[in-house]
């Protein structure tokens, strides 16, 4: 077993048999349709790595009362999706190593119920995922437009129920999505949110560069300089956006994955791309390797806090 529990469940198409994709895959295109094994080493690595930097974004955030604000409150559940997938990763792939070496022996019932669990968390994290990094983008949104009225718009009260309903949301879909995941019709409803989100931020990121550029231009045909608020919320939008851009990177070979899996599973091309699952699952679990780190270099405060975070100045 070399792939993540919670993952493993789409890795092979249900409408076709196990030697019907060997036979497809031989086929196809020889070398390189023999997929990539990637060691449980690495997996647990990358976890462990993501695991610590996103405990040092929480911290700094709720360290720091200048974080406090719905903001870094929804980076903060951000950074706490990011968390379910590494918390999951090293439950299975610590799980995975001690049986691979004789060391915990479980009972394959135990086993089924383990991976129930982490199908759950890795689900919620994508779902969690997926709907703050939108939140984030439409609260940049209102931070630019509709400067004057934002804290009456954006209150904390506002601000906690959007987080907890995200929650809630992302709990009932994994668990509908473990339950029928053979349907495609869940595939396809999880493939279109991934769709909207991305079409969602792209609509409000262009339109937030427009106006940076006509703010640009403004300025430089007056020969002034920009307030400090509007280039700090222009600067965070250009961060966000760079979230996306990592986002869909890490996070775009696993949805095509499942488009694949919904449109051509027996196609021999499309059961080559198959093979190359775990490049998927390492792309998926650096994007939460690389997140803090955007979030420490693109925001001084956050870095100065995670600074003192780290030199324990309590």
């Amino acid at each position: 077993m070399s792939t993540l529990a919670p993952l493993r469940l789409l890795r092979e198409p249900w409408n076709t048999s196990e030697s019907n994709q060997s036979n497809a895959t031989a086929g196809a295109g020889g070398a390189w349709c023999q997929g990539l094994d990637v060691p449980n080493e690495l997996f647990l690595t990358l976890g462990l790595v993501s695991l610590v930097e996103n405990l040092l974004v929480v911290a700094a955030i709720l360290k720091n009362r200048n974080l406090h604000s719905p903001m870094y409150y929804f980076i903060c559940c951000l950074a706490v999706s990011d968390m379910l997938v590494s918390v999951s990763n090293l439950a299975e792939t610590l799980f995975m190593l001690l049986m691979e070496h004789g060391v915990l022996v479980i009972r394959a019932s135990v086993i089924r119920h383990m991976d129930k669990v982490i199908n759950m968390l890795i689900c919620s994290s994508v779902v969690s995922s997926l709907s703050f990094l939108g939140v984030i983008a439409v609260d940049r949104y209102i931070t630019i437009f509709y400067a004057l009225r934002y804290h009456s718009i954006m209150t904390l009260q506002r601000a906690m129920v959007t987080m907890a309903s995200v929650w809630l949301a992302s709990t009932v879909s994994s668990t509908v999505f473990i339950t029928y995941y053979h349907n495609n019709a869940i595939l396809l409803c999880l493939i279109g949110f991934f769709l909207f989100v991305l079409v969602l931020m792209l609509v409000l990121y262009i339109h937030m560069f427009a106006l940076a550029r006509h703010h640009l231009r403004s300025i430089s045909s007056q020969q002034k300089q920009p307030t400090v608020y509007r280039s700090s919320s222009l600067k965070g939008a250009f961060t966000l956006t760079i979230l996306l851009g990592v986002f869909f990177i890490c996070w775009g070979p696993f949805f095509f994955y499942l488009i694949l899996i919904v449109t051509c599973p027996t196609n021999p091309f499309c059961t080559c791309f198959f093979s190359y699952f775990n490049l998927f699952l390492i792309l998926i679990v650096c994007n939460s390797v690389v997140d803090p780190l955007i979030y420490a270099f693109r925001s001084q405060e956050l870095r100065r806090t995670l600074w003192e975070v780290v030199l324990c100045s309590w």
